[in-house]
């Protein structure tokens, strides 16, 4: 398991970079079948694009579990207590 800043930094990472980088390729992917086999009917064009909007993330599912909530790692006075919910 990886520490909890580990995980806040490379989430960060993949915000920043790899994302983008999902986007533009998501974008050049449905450009190239446009002039490859011509325009697709505009619900499967949303389709293609609500699975390509979700997919990029299933891999990174274990790095964004639980960056939101506070460390669970640290020691001190601010540290929150495991037994409240």
């Amino acid at each position: 398991m990886m520490k909890y800043r580990t995980r806040r930094r490379l989430s960060l990472l993949v915000l920043l970079v790899v994302m983008p980088a999902w986007i533009a390729t998501a974008l050049a992917l449905i450009a190239w079948w446009d002039r490859s086999y011509g325009r697709m009917p505009i619900g499967l064009e949303m389709l293609a694009y609500l699975v390509l909007g979700v997919v990029w993330i299933l891999p990174f599912r274990r790095v964004f579990l639980g960056v939101g909530k506070a460390d669970p790692d640290a020691l001190g006075p601010d540290a929150p207590d495991h037994d409240e919910r």
